[in-house]
């Protein structure tokens, strides 16, 4: 069940969601508008390795826009910081957004109980496209679960983004090969 505007703001006012900053105005009917954050990143090397940590380059996006290209793959991250402590939340691009030729993320649409961060965005396009720090970019949804939650996202020692971050971060995969395996 997907929560309505009512049941955000009342789940905001508990304290069991969090967004940071919150605008009423951005409130729909059963979702709230999220917005691009100031930074990108690029990967430094365009052949990634799962087993590596893979660096990225950080930038900010100037005033005047940035044209992304589509046989790049970018990272972003929401102007938003959100806590979701009852719900998952599901990260959705907006449709003005699509029919742009914008995707926000490849396969990272859906949150933990428990993950209380900024949404970092992997960033594709099919065109090029101007794009601008501040512009809406996704829409969050929150769906009602049942059941008590044994490990939320925030509490798990395995869990690879817990450091409030306001910018994007990369790929952490490779925390999930035993140290011997791992490549430097």
């Amino acid at each position: 069940m997907i929560l309505t505007d009512a049941e955000i703001l009342a789940c905001i006012g508990k304290g069991s969601i969090k967004v940071e900053p919150f605008d009423p105005a951005f409130l729909g009917s059963n979702s709230y508008d999220v917005h691009l954050g100031a930074m990108l990143a690029e990967y430094v090397n365009r052949e990634l390795d799962a087993k590596k940590h893979n660096k990225i380059e950080l930038y900010a996006i100037p005033e005047e826009g940035i044209v992304l290209q589509p046989d790049k793959f970018y990272l972003g991250v929401t102007h938003e910081y959100t806590e979701t402590h009852e719900h998952v939340p599901f990260l959705e691009g907006k449709s003005s957004v699509g029919r742009l030729g914008i995707d926000i993320h490849a396969t990272a649409g859906k949150g933990d109980i428990g993950f209380c961060n900024y949404w970092t965005l992997e960033i594709s396009v099919k065109q090029p496209v101007r794009v601008y720090a501040g512009m809406p970019i996704g829409q969050l949804i929150y769906f009602k679960v049942e059941g008590a939650v044994i490990n939320p996202y925030n509490a798990k020692p395995s869990a690879k983004y817990n450091a409030r971050a306001p910018i994007p971060v990369e790929s952490m995969m490779w925390k999930n090969f035993p140290p011997d395996q791992q490549k430097s």
